[in-house]
């Protein structure tokens, strides 16, 4: 098992390597001028001198090789460079962000899971009856819907029509609030994001746990407990239950990854000041050097799911282990 593990974290370490090369070398080998990539800025609108200097200044005056090692070398240290449009350091500007887009995402995806875990394990178990059909064509509908009408959607319905809850930020504007005030106050903020997300990730949540579970009540091993008397509690929670997780774990862990990308659009639909606003931002001010450093958090942030997936899967599936 532990080898299994090492063979994963090294196969993740290449992937991570593989994108960070490709972080670097796709500005450079895009058509047009590298330097309005890199720089954001019009390059004819320059004059030779400030052109010479932005050259100097982004690295593209040395040879290929060192641009390379020392763009690793900035990765490596967390060195992400600055942005073009405010100066700013962008480790600083992600490090505001992060955990505003890790708020919503983190929180939908949990209550999501627990929804469709209980959702997904009913249907299976009613297969075929009136609730299995309700459940499954409700899910299949909520699964077509697309993210910024539905966000658009909540934000008419609960913030402008019955006023329940803010309709954009992460906070109040200028508020001086302190404390358990202010805890409920990004509360409020962050509950239509969250139930935007939720209700997005809730079919897929579902319908992993429904098909695995269909999967195990086939299986011999549940018809020989059902044979030898097992009481069909015993039967749902012991056998099937357990051996339908596994794969409800791997798929919530792509379904943190997807979420994660997919926070662009709703933290731009409630104007929430995550990495996904950051993100729109970076890209309609052609802000490449920021727009570069959220591709690799959003890379980083895909692989450690899917390792963090493949190394709990042995662990709920002990069949496994002796591969």
């Amino acid at each position: 098992m532990l080898r299994r593990g090492l063979r994963n974290v090294n196969r993740y370490l290449l992937v991570f390597a593989i994108a960070v090369s490709l972080n670097f070398f796709l500005p450079r080998l895009m058509p047009g001028n590298p330097l309005a990539l890199l720089a954001g800025v019009d390059v004819g609108l320059l004059t030779p001198a400030e052109r010479a200097e932005l050259i100097e200044q982004v690295g593209l005056n040395e040879p290929l090789i060192s641009q390379f090692f020392d763009y690793w070398k900035s990765v490596l240290s967390f060195d992400l460079g600055y942005s073009y449009r405010s100066g700013r350091p962008i480790v600083d500007m992600i490090g505001e962000r992060l955990p505003w887009t890790l708020l919503i995402t983190v929180g939908s995806l949990m209550i999501a899971s627990v929804i469709g875990i209980i959702l997904g394990g009913l249907s299976a178990w009613r297969r075929g009856k009136k609730v299995d059909l309700s459940l499954l064509t409700s899910m299949i509908s909520l699964q077509s819907l697309p993210s910024f009408w539905l966000g658009m959607l909540l934000i008419s319905i609960f913030a402008v029509q019955l006023g329940w809850f803010p309709s954009f930020g992460a906070e109040t504007p200028a508020s001086q609030y302190v404390g358990w005030e202010r805890v409920d106050d990004i509360f409020r903020h962050a509950v239509l994001p969250i139930v935007t997300l939720t209700i997005l990730s809730i079919p897929g949540a579902y319908l992993t746990m429904r098909y695995a579970m269909l999967e195990v009540l086939g299986s011999d091993f549940i018809r020989t407990a059902r044979s030898k008397g097992a009481s069909e509690r015993r039967v749902l929670f012991g056998h099937v239950a357990r051996n339908a997780i596994a794969p409800v774990v791997t798929f919530l862990a792509i379904r943190f990854a997807f979420a994660f990308g997919g926070s662009v659009i709703i933290e731009t639909v409630f104007s929430y000041p995550g990495l996904g606003r950051l993100i729109f931002e970076s890209v309609s001010g052609r802000d490449y050097p920021v727009m570069q450093a959220a591709f690799l958090v959003f890379t980083v942030a895909v692989l450690v799911a899917n390792l963090f997936a493949d190394m709990m899967y042995p662990v709920l599936d002990p069949r496994m282990r002796v591969r």
